[in-house]
């Protein structure tokens, strides 16, 4: 396996996702404004609707969408007057999602990463699919999500997606309350959502596609495979922007984006003892792992293990812990109940390099070619783009 030793520390650390302005957390707040909802502020300025739908493309970068833009003539056009967002952090789809339904920053809502530790039970939780029986989405993340909310205000909300997803842990935590459509394919979802919008004055619709993150995953987002997602992604986007009933706002937006991880930089780093020692529970994901040590773990042991990191991947990797990570505002303002579900130590890579615990992961975590949640600008930018708006009031 090819490794590394430090010899210059990796690229200074990026900003944080500067939530409450410009961050996926702010999108449906900002729906719910336009829809003229009491209680809600619109901080990316959407003009005024009756029917909002948001289209959510599991694993559409910005700079995907720019440096493939031929496969998608469509959405790269839309490009030209579009907003940039920035996921939440990490970048990945169960902190996203959660932010997008609930309006908060992962370290108000609790999901804070595609694995969590659950501290009161010492147990690793897999929030997109491996939820505990025992463990209560809606105690897990109690607040109302921007769903709720709105429908108080007689606003018809709905979900369109797969029906594999109609009863998940992660859609009861994060995007609760809209009647659920389920649609297997992609243009079923576009029917479905046209349906939905005509028979409703006043409505917000929620349509997600995860057929281009799969084959980012699988094959990269350098891929053949990819390329092909993306071109029946424009032919659909294209046909639902032109079926939308008219005075529709149809935005469009994505969870992350993605980077493609050469197969030698898969490391799995828990063949090496100094980057373990002390350590009970391995979280979050290969590009932002969260270490949680043993509670007896002194803190010199501690601090072994974070100059270990730092001396053989320290190159590539930002390493800090849960109170850097947290004053460099990562999460957000952090709740008291969610703080001990962060790691203790978190490495975040910043070159295409990932980390994964060869002792807990499914083998087939190695042969993953893209992977997010980091804080690249290629993980975190994601573009906002309007597909169709409401003619303007005068």
């Amino acid at each position: 396996m090819k490794t590394t030793t430090k010899t210059s520390p990796a690229a200074a650390l990026p900003a944080a996702p500067p939530y409450g302005s410009k961050t996926i957390a702010e999108l449906l707040p900002s729906a719910a404004a336009a829809l003229g909802v009491p209680g809600f502020e619109n901080p990316l300025g959407l003009p005024r609707a009756n029917r909002i739908a948001v289209v959510m493309v599991d694993g559409l970068g910005k700079a995907l969408l720019k440096a493939r833009g031929g496969h998608a003539p469509f959405l790269r056009k839309l490009m030209e007057n579009s907003q940039t967002l920035s996921a939440s952090f990490p970048s990945t789809t169960a902190a996203s999602l959660t932010s997008l339904g609930t309006g908060l920053p992962p370290g108000q809502h609790g999901v804070v990463g595609y694995d969590a530790v659950d501290p009161e039970r010492r147990r690793v939780v897999n929030q997109l699919g491996g939820w505990p029986k025992d463990l209560d989405p809606l105690a897990w993340q109690p607040h109302a999500t921007v769903f709720e909310r709105v429908a108080a205000d007689g606003v018809h909300t709905a979900t369109v997606s797969l029906s594999q997803f109609k009863s998940s842990a992660l859609t009861q935590a994060a995007l609760r309350g809209p009647e659920f459509v389920p649609a297997e394919s992609p243009h079923a979802r576009v029917r479905e959502t046209c349906e939905t919008l005509a028979a409703n004055r006043r409505a917000l619709v929620y349509c997600y596609f995860n057929e281009l993150d799969k084959a980012g995953h699988r094959f990269g987002k350098d891929s053949a495979q990819w390329g092909h997602a993306l071109e029946e992604l424009d032919s659909v986007m294209r046909t639902l922007a032109a079926r939308v009933p008219a005075g529709t706002l149809l935005l469009l937006t994505a969870d992350h984006g993605m980077v493609d991880v050469p197969e030698s930089w898969r490391i799995d780093y828990s063949q090496y003892p100094e980057l373990v020692d002390g350590v009970e529970l391995t979280a979050g994901e290969p590009r932002a792992v969260q270490l949680h040590f043993h509670p007896e773990t002194p803190v010199a042991k501690r601090e072994e293990v974070a100059q270990a990191w730092r001396g053989r991947f320290g190159s590539k990797a930002w390493i800090m812990t849960r109170q850097e990570a947290i004053d460099h505002g990562l999460f957000g303002e952090v709740a008291d109940t969610v703080r001990a579900r962060i790691g203790d130590l978190l490495i975040l890579a910043a070159e295409d390099v990932a980390f994964l615990d060869g002792r807990r992961v499914n083998p087939a975590a190695f042969s993953m070619v893209g992977q997010h949640g980091s804080l690249t600008r290629a993980e975190c930018e994601v573009p906002l783009l309007t597909l169709a708006r409401a003619a303007s009031k005068k």
